[in-house]
């Protein structure tokens, strides 16, 4: 297997990288994460005139990519960057859009891809523990059309989102794969709550209270009652994005790690000549470059048809980022001392970012179980 970029990906890179290096900086993005959006509204727009957004979807979609390596090299780059913004929202209903939408339900893909439209996935529940197959949220036949009623926890920049995929039951018990159906709903829909907050290590979340919100026919993506297998295969996607941004962030710490250990001096020395640290040093490099043979690997299976080889590959890699994104953190602050829990030190956000990734789509044991159950 050839594990280089082609030459469109390698471009891609070195425009995404370049930008972000020179127009966002550590405080204009602490600034912009923990602000009252959450993210920078002027960097999304130019991620999208850049095609970081574009990248995630195939030709015949509207994008040119849309392959595993295309969303783990973006993923990747806004993770050594720690970008924070609503690309991950864009994704995961993008790809729904493109994998089960009309000719008019992909037609709104246009302006997901050009960033001025923020879409958001409204899936998570206040109980459901990560499990695709618990939904709660209820949508029952009113016409010819829909009402939901239910409430979604965490979602992603919900409150500020044009445009919601939401799953809702309209058949069976809560636990069922069968019944699960997904929705089309715009973001300022009658009967929605949102309340927004702001993420410990970033950007934005609401929870949503859906309260007799009407939607179409044409609002139903997808057959209905068929939604569970669309919604593996779309959290497949996230579950890739989020291993790749890991994978960028651990770079940036293990290089800024290092890059420490080489100057900051004890006893006239740079503490990297100390045995105990360059062990702990090579014992970091080894765990980063089993990451990213991790995440090689779900970007190769992405597309693959046998689903238990591809979401084994995608749960094995998010289990070990999850695993792996700890240690780094945890490694690299020590290693820094007292200074890497401070606010001005760009570490300390990696750090409380590479933990927070293990709990979205799912935490390692949840995707070591997963991966046992496969």
């Amino acid at each position: 297997m050839n594990f280089e970029h082609n030459e469109d990906r390698r471009m891609l890179a070195d425009a995404l990288g370049r930008y972000l290096s020179e127009q966002y900086p550590a405080e204009y993005r602490n600034q912009a994460a923990y602000g009252a959006t959450g993210y920078s509204a002027e960097t999304y727009a130019k991620l999208a005139e850049i095609g970081a957004i574009g990248a995630l979807f195939k030709e015949a979609d509207g994008g040119f990519g849309g392959a595993g390596p295309d969303i783990a090299l973006v993923f990747e780059t806004l993770g050594n960057h720690l970008v924070t913004g609503p690309l991950l929202g864009a994704l995961l209903v993008g790809r729904a859009l493109t994998e089960a939408g009309s000719d008019a339900q992909k037609a709104r893909l246009e302006d997901i891809v050009a960033g001025t439209a923020i879409a958001a996935l409204a899936h998570d529940e206040p109980d459901n523990h990560y499990e695709l197959n618990r939904v709660a949220t209820a949508a029952r036949k009113s016409g010819d059309g829909w009402v939901l009623n239910g409430a979604k926890a965490v979602v992603l920049f919900g409150d500020q989102a044009q445009l919601l995929l939401v799953s809702a039951r309209t058949a069976g018990a809560v636990g069922d794969e069968a019944g699960i159906s997904l929705f089309l709903v715009p973001g300022d829909a009658a009967g929605i709550s949102a309340r927004g907050y702001g993420r410990i290590d970033g950007g934005h979340a609401a929870e949503l209270v859906l309260t007799n919100v009407q939607v179409g026919a044409d609002a139903l993506l997808g057959a209905e009652g068929a939604g569970h297998a669309l919604l593996e295969r779309v959290v497949g996607f996230g579950l890739l994005a989020l291993a790749a941004e890991s994978l960028g962030a651990m770079d940036k710490a293990k290089g800024d790690t290092l890059e420490y250990l080489r100057t900051r001096k004890q006893f006239g020395v740079p503490i990297g000549s100390f045995q105990a640290l360059q062990h702990r040093m090579a014992d970091m490099l080894l765990e980063v470059e089993q990451a990213r043979s991790a995440v090689i690997n779900a970007a190769a299976a992405i597309d693959e048809t046998d689903r238990v080889a591809r979401e084994k590959a995608l749960s094995a890699a998010k289990y070990s980022v999850g695993k792996i994104g700890t240690l780094i953190a945890e490694e690299a602050i020590q290693m820094h001392g007292g200074i890497g829990v401070t606010w001005e030190l760009p570490l300390a956000h990696y750090a409380k970012r590479l933990v927070m990734i293990d709990h979205q789509l799912g935490d390692m044991d949840h995707h070591l179980a997963r991966w046992m159950a496969l």
